[in-house]
């Protein structure tokens, strides 16, 4: 076990069962990129794209595996371990590389979110308008805390579920030979696939902060893997959907793939399904976002002394700012392909290290120990 560092622990009123690990990463994970990846996938794999989502799954429960190695031999979040591992002139520079991260995470969502709500039901309407009304939403659900975070991670999964259920109306139409020939792709195509997913996948690595929130917190592990399967699945039916309800060159022509199945469904009282649904799917975007907001001022409270709600009103108003530069589809894509690099990198290649860095950390403190 790593050397006791001085943060902050939750008192035991805000800790959280085991289980809403599964909320958490639910929340992280499914967002807008749900209602548009399907095309991304397939531009690389095809056909095969279902077995990149697979495959993308397998590799994030290999990082949640990794993820809960790190938390068990720290004893704490991940400011305390950056202090323990690395100092605290390293650690400082680390836990405000991570702020930012976050706070990315947090922009790319919302900025998405804007997107698609001005492409399909607002097109005049300003950019800093709907931007201004997330993010006070955001505040006001973050700054009473993790546990009513996650409480709207709760209400957002069971509020949405029965959007899958609309799915039906598109399988009176599919064509499952759309399906084959399978694994007809190259490795590397799929390869690609999976690292094209990305995006999507992001928003785990909130447990390296709620970890201290959560009760007994070794024993959530089984519940954060049984969430990356759920999603997992849930990403792996909405491109097999996808795939036999377009062709390939309609799915490489369609934006956002699961908004206009959503136009299949015909109800005697609703015309335009896809405006229910977008209106739904606020309460599946806002749980992420304020995950990762709150993530990034608990990293600010903890690492550099500031008080979590003034660190929050300082991100909104940065995150608020720079909303007057990213205009456009063009300028959209540019965003979430920046997002998605980053976030693969820091996933892939930092995750890894620091599980190494501490076990060698540990290696060194323990043969000290024996002199």
């Amino acid at each position: 076990m790593m050397p006791a560092t001085h943060t902050q622990a939750p008192s035991e009123s805000r800790l959280l069962s085991p289980f809403f690990s599964f909320f958490i990463v639910v929340g992280a994970q499914i967002s807008v990129g749900v209602l548009g990846f399907e095309r991304i996938i397939a531009t690389f794999s095809g056909q095969d794209a279902w077995l990149s989502v697979v495959l993308a799954g397998m590799t994030v429960h290999v990082l949640v595996w990794l993820l809960y190695g790190i938390l068990k031999r720290g004893q704490g979040d991940l400011v305390a371990i950056h202090k323990a591992v690395f100092g605290k002139a390293v650690g400082g520079l680390l836990n405000l590389y991570f702020i930012g991260y976050f706070a990315l995470l947090a922009y790319t969502v919302i900025r998405t979110y804007i997107e698609i709500i001005q492409m399909w039901m607002f097109v005049e309407v300003y950019v800093w308008v709907l931007f201004l009304l997330l993010v006070c939403l955001a505040y006001s659900y973050v700054t009473n805390g993790l546990r009513v975070v996650v409480g709207l991670c709760v209400i957002g999964l069971f509020v949405s579920a029965p959007l899958l259920l609309a799915n039906y109306f598109a399988f009176t139409h599919a064509n499952v030979s759309n399906l084959f020939p399978m694994f007809e792709h190259s490795p590397q195509a799929i390869l690609l696939g999976s690292k094209a997913m990305t995006l999507n996948m992001l928003g785990f690595e909130v447990l390296l902060v709620a970890y201290p929130f959560l009760k007994n917190g070794p024993t959530s592990q089984k519940w954060s893997h049984l969430a990356v399967f759920t999603t997992t699945l849930i990403y792996t039916l909405a491109i097999v959907l996808t795939t036999i309800y377009f062709n390939q060159n309609q799915l490489n022509q369609t934006i956002w793939a699961t908004i206009t199945l959503w136009k299949v469904v015909n109800l005697s009282v609703i015309e335009r399904f896809e405006y229910i649904g977008l209106s739904i799917w606020l309460f599946v975007v806002l749980p992420t976002i304020c995950l990762l907001l709150w993530a990034a001022s608990r990293i600010a409270n903890q690492a550099f002394s500031i008080k979590q709600r003034t660190g929050l009103r300082l991100l909104i108003v940065l995150l608020f700012v720079c909303s007057f530069f990213v205009v456009g589809r063009k300028e959209v894509n540019q965003l979430n392909d920046m997002t998605a690099a980053i976030g693969f990198w820091t996933i892939i290649t930092y995750v890894p290290f620091l599980y190494i860095a501490q076990k060698v950390k540990l290696a060194v403190i323990k043969g000290g120990n024996k002199r």
